[in-house]
């Protein structure tokens, strides 16, 4: 069993390697799919967030094993880097790899649990009305991270949670063991917004944001354009792949 613990944890390493003996059986249930994410409460009454990831295939633990980190290591240590370039980030605690006859089996990342947040995805459908301040708040955290070269795969509505303190909104990216840290051009960071929301005047605030945020020297309807555009193919694409998998039996 490998185990890396962020030293300002130390604390906590007794805990953390008997964590997976009691994982199954203890703590409070958030989410169960692909993955499976439990809240454990110290005694000190810390929460702390626990995500195993599914088994992978043959094939990926190969991978995991020899060629690329998993996707325990990668939330880690993509949540450091995140937090060196000055976002807030869920505080990593640690992460542990367990293998059996030499391949990557199980394993778990482990991090600080955020408190008194809600997801982005809450205006997924709109309306912009009342929400102006918000939306133009991420958009300009949207263009802070693309400047940072910090580029989420997977930028969706249940990735992105924010905190309202008395009007200020901070945000926080989860699930980030599929990133890339790289320049991220203003076309491709209009990519980026495609699966968050359905409303186009959501779009249209953003737009204007984001372009100025960024001093994009194409024009706010030039953006605007791109922004509605990525949104309306990722949505089409999605229903024609709901479609086809329902012809094909494999979704109701």
């Amino acid at each position: 069993m490998k185990i890396v613990i962020n030293p300002e944890y130390e604390y906590l390493r007794k805990w953390i390697e008997q964590m997976p003996s009691f994982f199954e059986d203890s703590g409070e249930l958030l989410f169960k799919g692909r993955n499976l994410i439990k809240v454990f409460t110290l005694d000190d009454n810390m929460d702390i967030n626990v995500k195993r990831y599914r088994k992978p295939s043959l094939f990926n633990r190969i991978v995991y094993s020899f060629f690329r980190k998993s996707k325990a290591a990668r939330s880690y240590y993509n949540t450091i880097k995140i937090a060196e370039k000055g976002f807030d980030v869920a505080a990593p605690i640690s992460y542990i790899e367990i293998k059996r006859s030499g391949l990557l089996s199980d394993s778990y990342y482990i991090c600080r649990q955020c408190q008194n947040v809600k997801e982005i995805r809450e205006y997924n459908s709109g309306p912009l009305s009342g929400n102006e301040d918000i939306i133009e708040e991420f958009a300009r955290y949207s263009a802070a991270l693309h400047d940072a070269g910090i580029y989420h795969l997977d930028y969706s509505p249940g990735n992105i949670i924010f905190r309202n303190d008395n009007g200020k909104y901070s945000f926080i990216l989860v699930d980030v063991n599929r990133m890339k840290f790289m320049p991220v051009s203003f076309d491709k960071g209009c990519r980026n917004f495609a699966r968050l929301f359905i409303c186009d005047d959501i779009y249209r605030h953003i737009g204007i944001v984001y372009s100025e945020s960024r001093k994009n020297i194409s024009g706010k309807e030039k953006t605007i354009d791109l922004l509605i555009s990525y949104k309306n193919s990722f949505w089409k694409k999605k229903a024609r792949l709901k479609r086809i998998k329902r012809f094909l039996g494999l979704k109701k």
